[in-house]
């Protein structure tokens, strides 16, 4: 059974001229119902549409249950509202952080955003799980799915290394919210679609989750280093002592996020080869993503050896490296997928977005 596309059904022999003939009129009352608002005629088209579905393919058929799910899941758009949330969060509990090292002092409703933090998580992590049942298979398999799930493993370090540390809840919600604003800009398509045949594999539960997790411990790991930054251009002589504390802790959970990133990245990559072998018949070929992924693993691994040069072990060259060893990351997910041509490529050579 192959699923085809409202223009692919127009150009396909096999589809009845009958049934072109009810496609046109539902595009046509489509068109109607928003520009006037009456929907009835569309209405009519779409229940043909689905009488030609269920009749073709009988039990193939997505379920009434599953279809009436597919809708609430595009009403509620939970991955939208947490754009917002997480930024939200983010913001507060950064000014929450600066706040506490500045003037010492705490406050009452910070138990409250570590509530809604793990709250979102849930939410997130729910939500994904769905999208995962309606569409029967692992919710990483295009660039919307992975950026999603990119973002909620963002969220997972957070919740890991959080321990009440307003810093780190901060950088795991920011990172979040700015992935799942990218994963709704236009040039991304989040319609629910059916896997290509070589992703229809039990490898993309494990090659492509291993991977996509590293990207987001390394970008949790990118956040941290940037609001070391700051902490350390915001450094004087009378709150040196609490900024060098708190410096060092973000400097130790960098560290911590970077080296389980660094083993996903490196386990997942390996893996890819065993699937690359069973699909292609061969390991390795040199692909741009084989090769960048390659890149991005030698850039961590230096990164988290810079401690054995003496003159680069100090947290400033850690916190800039952390800082920009992500856009060997970016490169490898964005530059990649949409800017160059090969067998892991989204875009595959057509004009860049």
């Amino acid at each position: 059974i192959t699923w085809l596309g409202v223009n692919e059904a127009f150009s396909k022999d096999e589809i009845s001229n009958e049934f072109k003939s009810v496609l046109g009129a539902y595009i046509e009352n489509l068109s109607l119902c928003v520009k006037s608002g009456e929907c009835a005629g569309a209405d009519r088209s779409l229940e043909q549409i689905s009488s030609y579905q269920r009749s073709t393919l009988g039990s193939l058929a997505p379920s009434e249950a599953k279809v009436e799910l597919e809708v609430l899941y595009n009403q509620m758009e939970i991955f939208k509202f947490l754009i917002y949330f997480y930024m939200i969060l983010a913001l507060a509990s950064l000014a929450l952080g600066f706040y506490r090292i500045f003037f010492g002092r705490k406050f009452r409703f910070e138990r409250a955003l570590s509530l809604a933090f793990f709250t979102a998580f849930a939410v997130h992590a729910l939500n994904l799980a769905l999208r995962a049942y309606i569409s029967g298979h692992a919710p990483w398999s295009d660039a919307y799915e992975s950026l999603v799930y990119i973002s909620l493993i963002s969220v997972l370090a957070g919740v890991l290394f959080f321990k009440h540390q307003s810093f780190a809840l901060g950088a795991a919600s920011l990172f979040a919210s700015v992935s799942l604003l990218v994963a709704h800009l236009n040039f991304i398509n989040p319609q629910i679609t059916n896997l290509v045949p070589v992703l229809k594999s039990f490898w993309l539960s494990v090659h492509v989750s291993v991977i996509t997790a590293s990207y987001g411990f390394l970008g949790f790991g990118f956040v941290l280093g940037l609001v070391g930054l700051i902490l350390m251009a915001l450094k004087n002589d009378k709150n040196e002592q609490k900024l060098s504390e708190q410096i060092r802790y973000l400097a130790a959970t960098d560290e911590l996020s970077l080296i389980i990133g660094l083993s996903l990245l490196t386990i997942g990559n390996f893996l890819g080869g065993v699937w690359a072998n069973e699909s292609w018949g061969r390991y390795w070929g040199w692909d741009s993503k084989e090769t960048w992924a390659l890149v991005s693993i030698l850039v961590y691994a230096a990164v988290l050896h810079m401690r054995f040069i003496p003159k680069l072990n100090n947290q400033y060259a850690f916190a800039v490296a952390s800082f920009f060893a992500y856009w060997s990351i970016i490169m490898t997910y964005f530059g990649v997928n949409f800017y160059l041509s090969g067998m892991h490529s989204y875009a595959a050579g057509e004009p860049a977005p």
